[in-house]
């Protein structure tokens, strides 16, 4: 059984068709890591799962429920699948633990000790209990973006697409946050991820995707996909990366 099934999905901005038939499955547990050149449809297909994008074609479901654009439906699916994004996006005026706590209480109506509690664990789940009253300010990138991780566990998705989420960081607090994916990784988070680190895609991913201009170009575990590339676009893409 699937948890996210993606069957022919399409997308287009104006005449530019971005995605072109999408096919994956996902199943529960799996993490996968999609790769590409930028311009290859990658954050946008993340973002459609997400229902942050409309599709035009196809149909996308989560945990069997077929994703419907409507308000109702979209909100209930952001509720099961969370979303980090590059930027980390906190609330300046806000500490770690009342940015934790925010969407529990305006989107699930979670009561604030509740709330309180559940960031309290989400934070130490990423190495952070101790900053609850720390300001965005006072934090790391890195340690923002694992407030920005806890943010989206305390809302206890059944999925996780993370886009990017290292890419805005300085390299030597990259290792921290991919430490935390790994641990989420191994308690048996399903994850989606955007990612250019590709030893960690190779050590830590059940699955490859490989995305070149609006398709799914080769998919298959990471060592077949690194070790043995099938089409001339990924062994130029590994080519330029490694």
């Amino acid at each position: 059984m699937s948890l996210i099934e993606i069957t022919e999905v399409k997308k287009r901005f104006g005449d530019n068709e971005v995605l072109k038939g999408i096919n994956i499955d996902v199943a529960p547990g799996e993490v996968i890591a999609i790769i590409g050149r930028s311009g290859s449809g990658k954050s946008t297909l993340l973002r459609c799962i997400n229902g942050l994008e409309n599709i035009d074609e196809g149909s996308i479901s989560v945990a069997g429920a077929q994703l419907l654009p409507d308000e109702l439906h979209l909100k209930a699916l952001r509720l099961k699948v969370g979303m980090i994004f590059q930027q980390f996006n906190l609330f300046p005026h806000l500490t770690a633990g009342r940015n934790v706590m925010l969407s529990q209480m305006v989107v699930k109506k979670t009561p604030k000790a509740e709330a309180e509690a559940m960031a309290k664990t989400m934070l130490e789940r990423v190495g952070l209990g101790h900053k609850f009253d720390a300001y965005p300010d006072q934090l790391s990138g890195g340690q923002q973006q694992r407030v920005a991780i806890a943010r989206a566990l305390a809302m206890q998705p059944i999925a996780l697409l993370c886009d990017e989420i290292t890419s805005a960081l300085d390299p030597e607090l990259v290792s921290e946050v991919l430490a935390v994916v790994k641990e989420l990784a191994s308690e048996g988070m399903t994850l989606l991820m955007v990612t250019h680190e590709m030893r960690f895609a190779r050590d830590v991913c059940s699955r490859v995707v490989f995305m070149h201009q609006g398709r799914v170009h080769e998919i298959g575990k990471p060592e077949e996909v690194f070790s043995n590339p099938k089409t001339p676009e990924l062994q130029q893409f590994l080519g330029m990366t490694h």
